[in-house]
């Protein structure tokens, strides 16, 4: 920097202009660049916006208290085709959660369990790990979509001719008929036990590791949070009679009557999904297991403990932080593929928001929704992974 000297003779430090100085020029491009994106913007919009009401196009969101007039073919929430717009799109979105979710959970059991399978020391469980994995990362899914949906409708019989691999279950060109529990009130007072016994299991965990850093002594926490997690609920349900009513599916006429069907598209996509995205989850988690040293390993037998004792206690504790960050881009994956339910027929949110903009030509406004909610989707998954690597991240001293 520069000096100069004042008329009483002292040497003071010429400032220096700002483009010279580091910090304040980066302060200055992320202002320019962020007004050259907004201007961007601003041009687009208003763009957009004359040429909408040149053609004497409507916008905005009012369409969406409008009636619906359309039927879909399966929702979470009671719908008809009086229902308005919105709650049409809502029952979309529900759809796509519920595909996804128990996608979500399938996925991770099973692309861990063929991880952990590619690895075996048998010869041909690894083969058959292996050829799996190659197998459903070569295919591209949409193509298995297409084969799934065709063996339902193909070669499964039909209602009067289903398949019954047990009692009150029933498979068929229709989907997956299956028995399920009558709702009772006492069904509420179990879920707020599950809820307690959580919160007990959770308290649970930070007492026994408190106690472990301070004592060295460990305790049972899995045996303990098991027998929580399933007395306390189970104790409230034998307390308030213990209700059992089942609904039983019954072949009536030409189609069954109780119980709950899981459509041939739901099914399909649901096994697309998930037999496709495992084998990226596989590869994620033997990466992850081969990441820790096998000194590890052999430490870990060198102290008695048992093969499973070393891969849940050793092994797996450290391979998740290699194990996070690939298995929440296939989480995502997996949410964003469900979109392709529009092409066997799955009422998912983008084929409701397809169907909405055909009837009422609002086609920016459907895919700004489209966009939108799978961006929530995105966001919230990453948000939930994140804190859970940074819950069980290694903590270097």
């Amino acid at each position: 920097m520069d000096t100069t000297q004042t008329h009483d003779g002292v040497l003071r430090e010429k400032p220096e202009p700002f483009w010279l100085d580091p910090k304040k020029r980066a302060i200055f491009f992320q202002i320019l660049v962020v007004g050259a994106v907004a201007l961007l913007a601003w041009y687009l919009i208003s763009n957009t916006v004359a040429n909408l009401q040149r053609q004497k196009i409507a916008t905005g969101f009012g369409f969406l208290g409008k009636e619906a007039s359309f039927e879909i073919g399966e929702s979470v929430i009671a719908y008809d085709a009086s229902n308005t717009y919105a709650r049409a799109l809502v029952v979309g979105a529900l759809n796509t959660i519920k595909v996804s979710f128990i996608g979500i959970v399938i996925t991770v059991f099973l692309g861990t369990f063929i991880g952990i399978a590619r690895l075996s020391s048998n010869w041909l469980i690894s083969r058959l790990a292996a050829i799996y994995i190659e197998g459903m990362q070569d295919v591209p899914v949409l193509l298995q979509l297409f084969f799934w949906y065709a063996i339902f409708y193909e070669t499964l019989p039909s209602p009067r001719q289903a398949l019954k691999p047990m009692h009150g279950v029933f498979l068929c060109n229709r989907g997956l008929v299956m028995p399920v529990p009558e709702w009772h009130p006492a069904y509420g007072y179990v879920f707020l036990a599950f809820a307690a016994a959580c919160l007990m299991v959770w308290g649970l965990r930070r007492w026994a590791r408190k106690r472990q850093d301070e004592t060295g002594k460990t305790f049972p926490v899995f045996r303990v949070s098991l027998a929580l997690v399933l007395g306390l609920p189970l104790g409230v349900w034998a307390a308030l009679g213990a209700p059992f009513a089942m609904s039983v599916p019954e072949l009536r006429g030409f189609n069954f009557r109780g119980g709950t069907t899981w459509s041939p598209e739901f099914m399909a996509l649901l096994l697309g999904l998930i037999l496709y995205t495992a084998a990226f989850v596989a590869e994620a988690v033997r990466a992850g297991i081969q990441s820790v040293s096998k000194g590890q390993r052999e430490a870990a037998m060198a102290l008695g403990l048992r093969p499973a004792q070393v891969l849940r206690l050793v092994i797996l504790p450290q391979a998740l932080r290699v194990i996070i960050p690939p298995l929440t881009s296939q989480m995502l994956n997996l949410t964003k593929n469900s979109s392709l339910a529009v092409a066997i027929g799955y009422p998912d949110f983008v084929s409701v928001a397809n169907t909405t903009i055909n009837q009422t030509g609002q086609s920016i406004e459907g895919v700004a929704l489209i966009m939108l909610v799978y961006l929530i989707f995105s966001l919230s998954t990453s948000a939930f992974m994140n804190w859970y690597n940074k819950k069980v991240k290694l903590v270097e001293r």
